[in-house]
């Protein structure tokens, strides 16, 4: 249980750096006066963006799948 939680942080704390590393890039071609600004603002930045968000979503449902699952083979094994 020790070992899924450590993933399950481990997971969750590299989709906030890609969240945090997405907001930064776009922050940052905001400053930038160039057309190519954009598309570093969509690319980059809406990428990165995308992948931290995916990651958590997967992270949080995966989660709650094994949680559920632990339940019900608890459930099934018989009182010793």
């Amino acid at each position: 249980m020790q070992t899924q939680a450590n993933s399950i942080h481990a997971k969750l704390r590299l989709s906030g750096i890609f969240i945090v590393l997405g907001l930064a890039v776009q922050a940052l071609s905001l400053l930038w006066n160039h057309p190519l600004s954009f598309i570093a603002f969509i690319t980059v930045g809406g990428l990165l963006l995308a992948v931290g968000i995916v990651l958590y979503l997967l992270t949080v449902v995966n989660t709650a799948a094994a949680t559920s699952e632990e339940k019900a083979t608890a459930d099934q094994t018989p009182p010793s």
